[in-house]
């Protein structure tokens, strides 16, 4: 701009309008660039693990197994605890396929609440809200596929809705089941029996069966492999089959 002819009056309005302007210019640019983070914060999309669920037999929302099977084993479980991913890594398959396919076992998966943290329930609850669809055992694969540490993200919301996406749920469904906390007091409920059976850490496997209509208990405790189940289970099937008529 030509100064000559300009007071200095109205040279200092001048540069004071162009201080103005040029603030003005870094304000809507900090805020157009904290809007465009916060864009990309929320429309990025999820990043998600796929996972082949195997197939399970006798499937019956959060049981699977024959309901008659002489025992019955219930995992408290939490879905954020990395030693229950580890057994359903290395050894619920096995077990599924030596004593579940069989007819031997029925196995329950049984949520200890917000053992963790908040995630945990919610989890729970995203699993089960899966299960009104009869998908409750691939979205439970889904979640410890998916796990990433303790309250750090892996299960919010917007990830909750991204596994039913992965395995075509009705979504508005779905959505409408967890936002309602549709299984919320079932889950406590769960959570308040395992704490009842002495349930200290995840996961705790709780067997169960009878012996002459007396109710006998065995425990396993932490990820253990398929020969701390097959001890305990052939114990049991033993201790059944040893018992005198009635």
């Amino acid at each position: 701009m030509n100064n000559q002819g300009m007071s200095k009056r109205e040279m200092m309005r001048a540069r004071h309008a162009r201080a103005q302007m040029r603030n003005r210019i870094i304000v809507w640019g900090g805020l157009a660039l904290v809007a465009l983070g916060i864009g990309f914060l929320f429309f990025r999309p999820v990043q998600v693990t796929n996972v082949t669920p195997y197939v399970r037999t006798d499937v019956d929302f959060n049981a699977v197994g024959k309901a008659d099977a002489p025992i019955t084993i219930t995992e408290y479980s939490d879905f954020q605890c990395p030693f229950c991913r580890r057994f359903w890594q290395d050894t619920e398959e096995q077990l599924m396929q030596a004593y579940v396919v069989t007819g031997t076992v029925r196995f329950v998966y049984s949520s200890l609440g917000s053992f963790i943290g908040p995630e945990s329930g919610q989890a729970a609850e995203a699993a089960y809200c899966a299960g009104d669809q009869g998908k409750f055992w691939e979205y439970h694969d889904y979640l410890f596929a998916n796990q990433l540490g303790e309250n750090v993200g892996s299960y919010s919301t917007k990830k909750l809705n991204a596994f039913a996406n992965r395995l075509n749920l009705d979504t508005d469904a779905f959505s409408s089941c967890l936002l309602g906390n549709k299984y919320g007091s079932r889950i406590a409920d769960e959570a308040k029996a395992g704490v009842t059976a002495g349930v200290e850490a995840t996961p705790t496997f709780i067997i169960t069966y009878r012996v002459n209509g007396v109710l006998k208990t065995r425990r396993i405790e932490g990820a253990q492999g398929i020969s701390a189940f097959r001890t305990e289970i052939e114990a049991a099937l033993a201790e059944i089959a040893a018992a005198p008529p009635q």
